[in-house]
């Protein structure tokens, strides 16, 4: 799908998760800087009980071949779909460290506390890369991630997207780190076809409030993700002081779109 076709569409979703106009208000919860978990299921029980499209429409058209199914496959497709500064838009830079390291699978605990777990047997591979747009004219930094996770099948990757959902209900409050924390998450699902969404086969987008110990006051958390096959993306943007919700949003954009469109391409049959 090209990028100028797939731009219009999901910054309708974008910023429809930005406003909550006239958007679904179920509440979610999901960690920044985190493997990709969405809601594929439970996404598509509030949307339409009617099959959805195919993900990308005619112009998409995978090539069974080139679906990874290997960890050695599954990490050279991560790390070419991965977002690094180059998407996020002018100004950011990478972040030490600037990949997480192998086997990293955060875990939404009872307590609804981020901890560290074991990557599930069928998830191939995932890979979080971290990056910034550093302080500059009384403007605070402006800290995103992006995750690409490889499951084994198409079906892993929808109990990924539903099980995003399911931990949200549980925890619309959570704790990231120490000094750390999310409140008041909400969420909107869309399959293919519905709420904007015409550039993944469904997608999740969560808005909340971020609260960092050093920083009087809270910001905006946005989390997005979309899966395509056995294959979830997503990023995370935390919010800073002097930072418009515009400007975040511009760069949500950018770089979900532009991993959309390296992920097609990784998996697309040869023209």
């Amino acid at each position: 799908m090209a990028y100028r076709r797939a731009l219009p569409a999901l910054c309708g979703v974008l910023a429809c998760g930005l406003l909550w106009t006239g958007c679904s208000g179920e509440r979610v919860d999901k960690p920044p800087e985190t493997q990709g978990a969405g809601a594929s299921s439970a996404a598509s029980r509030g949307a339409s009980s009617a099959p959805a499209p195919g993900p990308s429409g005619p112009a998409f058209d995978p090539d069974p071949a080139r679906a990874p199914t290997t960890e050695a496959a599954a990490r050279k497709l991560a790390e070419a779909v991965v977002a690094g500064p180059e998407l996020w838009g002018p100004g950011f830079v990478k972040r030490t460290p600037f990949l997480s390291p192998p086997g990293y699978w955060p875990v939404l605990d009872d307590s609804c506390v981020w901890q560290g777990g074991t990557r599930p047997s069928g998830v191939l591979y995932s890979l979080t890369s971290y990056s910034e747009l550093p302080p500059a004219d009384g403007k605070g930094p402006l800290r995103v991630a992006a995750t690409v996770t490889v499951h084994r099948d198409a079906k892993g990757a929808e109990w990924e997207m539903a099980d995003t959902l399911e931990e949200a209900l549980r925890c619309p409050d959570q704790k990231l780190r120490d000094g750390e924390r999310v409140s008041q998450l909400m969420s909107l699902g869309a399959v293919y076809g519905t709420g904007g969404n015409f550039t993944a086969e469904d997608s999740i987008a969560e808005i909340g409030k971020y609260h960092n110990d050093t920083v009087a006051g809270s910001q905006e958390y946005g989390w997005f993700q979309s899966r395509l096959g056995q294959v979830t993306v997503a990023i995370v943007t935390k919010g800073a002081e002097g930072r418009t919700p515009e400007d975040i949003n511009t760069s949500r954009v950018e770089a979900l779109v532009g991993m959309m469109n390296r992920l097609e391409k990784q998996l697309e049959a040869a023209r």
